[in-house]
């Protein structure tokens, strides 16, 4: 039998030396065929991307790597010297990360960052290094790549950023590429042309390794999963085998825990009518936030100026889901800025619990930004590093009037209690908390100043997917109890389906479809929520090429 492109056996990993060591892979084994595309799927923790990282030599400072084989084709990975690394990255395996922005060089081209592998393994001239990136860009579907080639990362968007990082990662043809949550942070239709250009790969005979925590994307491409927990493979088989008859308890959690397969919210809602007002027509119950006809038009640096809203009214209501859903670009977040009191709106009305933005000033304000509360994607960025726990509690609840110490303590402790988090957490820092438990803090956080409405700002899309179920539990929970009204902005729209009352769709900063969760999803009117709703990677318990649909959307 000839020997596997890819030969793992009994890798181990560490950081750390002596005493201090803490290991986080665990003695694992697997091998990938040539031209097959094998996914490495867990939760943050598990060891999938230290283990990509490894096999391109980049597992980090204070690393130690031991394993009975570690081979790529040829060569033994493990003995490999820098010399023998600069030919195989690039040449050999191609690495693509989550996020382009900071994998590209900010100071240079486009052209410039797919240009040096060429210059690193080819002797080529520079007439012929600069046709080869035109073709590259071309090949993973950049448009106008002339222009493309000449702008720099922060000019292109989150799609294009991805897309030119792939055309660097092949640019010296390496029969091997890895992709570490590549697609995670792509709207829908992105996603559904990048998944196209990878099932290209797989048509070319190119052997992929994904790095993911999104088992629809895995059930689609995917021929063999590789799952795994805390360092170790728990189940490995054929992508029918595990998602069609998973063994392991882990495995089958993971499963469950999928937004599209989980059972959407039972919504009280009444269906939409002939005619009228959407918003009022959508729940019975008064509303607690109108956002009338607002518009919002932005200067560009290069000149002329961009309408990110145009024209867009929502209602928010007590205990209730509006789901604000679009690709990069539509205006979802501008419009979440608006009604947080952040951004202003050039036109259009917005009242708060019947008070209107453009007349309150101060304190009057100031009490007002207080009954909407915001929880984001990275709540990390909006921690003081060098608080506890605690502290960051504490000043939010002193921040609603609360001077009596004890009785702080004791909302302090409420509020853990309420996101279902240990007192024991309340020393730690924000970094020695888990992305979950992060996410938990920010939601307690906003809720000590007893908002009435908070805004979502896409905030379980950084989450792997069990622990995106456990935030969506406590969301919707939460909203029970308190009754607070919920403005969820989302690319993910299995997210959406899974706990929205409504959908609000936009386009170009215009809103195409406003129905409750049941008519968007079962019955879209416009044309462009059915592009965006068949461009959904949907789970398979089959694994099969690129389907249908997102052939059709790249």
């Amino acid at each position: 039998m000839s020997r596997p492109l890819v030969d793992v056996s009994d890798l181990r990993i560490g950081f750390g030396r002596g005493s201090e060591q803490s290991d986080v892979v665990h003695g694992i084994s697997f091998s990938i065929e040539e031209g097959e595309t094998v996914a490495i799927v867990g939760e943050s923790g598990s060891g999938k991307s230290v283990t990509a990282r490894t096999l391109v030599g980049l597992t980090g400072d204070g690393s130690t790597v031991a394993a009975d084989a570690l081979r790529l084709g040829d060569h033994d990975l493990l003995s490999a010297s820098k010399r023998a690394w600069r030919t195989i990255r690039g040449g050999e395996i191609g690495f693509v990360l989550q996020d382009a922005l900071v994998s590209l060089d900010p100071l240079r081209t486009i052209g410039r960052e797919i240009e040096e592998p060429l210059r690193e393994h080819f002797s080529w001239t520079a007439e012929r290094r600069g046709a080869e990136v035109l073709d590259l860009l071309r090949d993973v579907g950049v448009p106008e790549p002339e222009l493309r080639r000449r702008q720099r990362p922060h000019e292109l968007s989150g799609g294009l950023r991805q897309r030119a990082l792939i055309a660097s990662a092949i640019a010296a043809r390496p029969p091997f590429l890895i992709l570490d949550e590549a697609t995670t942070a792509l709207d829908v239709t992105v996603q559904a042309q990048i998944l196209r250009l990878l099932g290209r790969f797989k048509d070319q005979g190119r052997t992929l390794l994904l790095i993911t925590h999104d088992l629809a994307v895995v059930s689609q491409i995917a021929d063999r999963v590789i799952v795994m927990k805390d360092g170790r493979v728990v189940e490995t088989g054929t992508t029918d085998d595990v998602f069609t008859r998973a063994e392991h308890p882990y495995t089958r959690r993971l499963i469950a825990a999928i937004p599209s397969n989980r059972p959407r919210r039972a919504a009280t809602v009444i269906e939409r009518p002939a005619s009228g007002d959407v918003g009022e027509a959508l729940s019975p119950t008064a509303a607690v936030a109108q956002v009338s006809h607002i518009s919002r038009t932005f200067a560009l640096p290069t000149g002329g100026t961009l309408r990110a809203l145009d024209d867009v009214s929502f209602d928010l209501h007590p205990g209730r889901t509006l789901g604000l859903v679009g690709e990069s670009g539509s205006g979802k977040t501008t419009a979440g800025r608006i009604l947080l009191g952040q951004e202003r709106a050039d036109d259009g009305d917005i009242l708060v619990t019947g008070s209107r933005w453009s007349e309150v000033h101060g304190r009057e304000r100031a009490a007002l930004r207080q009954r909407i509360q915001a929880v984001y994607q990275d709540p990390l960025s909006s921690f003081d590093p060098r608080h506890s726990i605690d502290q960051v509690l504490t000043e939010a609840v002193r921040a609603l009037g609360r001077h009596d110490r004890s009785a702080r303590r004791a909302r302090v402790r409420e509020l853990l209690d309420h996101v279902e988090l240990s007192t024991g957490l309340l020393e730690r820092r924000p970094l020695q908390l888990s992305g979950g438990q992060r996410q938990r803090v920010a939601i307690a956080r906003a809720l000590a100043l007893e908002p009435t409405i908070i805004v979502g700002d896409e905030p379980v899309s950084a989450l792997d997917v069990s622990i995106q179920a456990q935030i969506l539990d406590l969301l919707v929970r939460i909203q029970k109890e308190t009754h607070v009204a919920l403005l969820l902005i989302s690319h993910d729209f299995g997210v959406v389906n899974a706990i929205s009352d409504e959908v609000l769709v936009l386009k170009d900063g215009r809103t195409v479809e406003h129905d409750t969760v049941s008519n968007v999803f079962d019955r879209p009117q416009a044309e462009y929520t059915r592009e965006l709703l068949a461009a959904i990677p949907r789970f398979h318990g089959t694994s099969s090429t690129i389907s249908p649909t997102i052939e059709s959307l790249a």
